[in-house]
């Protein structure tokens, strides 16, 4: 199941890189195509709006890259009894994978979140053990099980 959501995580990585990489291959042939008119600012402005929208694909590449060395890091055949990045948690009210935001893993048993380990509720249960109880959002939880 872990190797399941790992590579989840990594098809999540993948779509986003290459949805970008198309995006900016777009403004870029935006920019090279748009030529001089007779409105010069209005041109100037153009070609500005579509710089900053480069610069902010860039900086959402640089976001990916970083996301991919923490795919890097995780062990999934590493076990350990408490919580860490890589570990599938069952709590009493939802399964969490804790590796990056990827969104909702469907299978056959149900749903697993794939989840970061900076999100509030993995902050929570990071270092703890099966066993051991939690509020999260006012609701007390339950974690139920720790691969």
């Amino acid at each position: 199941m872990k190797q399941a959501l790992l590579d989840f995580c990594w098809s999540y990585v993948d779509e986003r890189t290459t949805r970008l990489k198309k995006q900016g291959d777009e403004l870029w042939e935006s920019l090279n195509s748009e030529t001089k008119s007779s409105a010069g600012d209005k041109h100037e402005t153009g070609r500005a709006m579509v710089q900053l929208e480069q610069e902010k694909l860039g900086q959402q590449l640089q976001e990916l890259d970083a996301t991919r060395s923490i795919l890097n890091k995780i062990n999934i055949d590493k076990r350990s009894n408490k919580i860490r990045l890589g570990s599938l948690v069952k709590t009493s009210m939802a399964d969490y994978f804790i590796a990056i935001s990827a969104g909702a893993f469907k299978h056959d048993q149900g749903i697993v979140y794939c989840i970061s380990a900076n999100a509030p509720i993995a902050k929570l249960l990071i270092g703890k053990e099966k066993g051991e109880n939690f509020v999260f959002n006012g609701k007390g939880q339950s974690i139920l099980e720790v691969f």
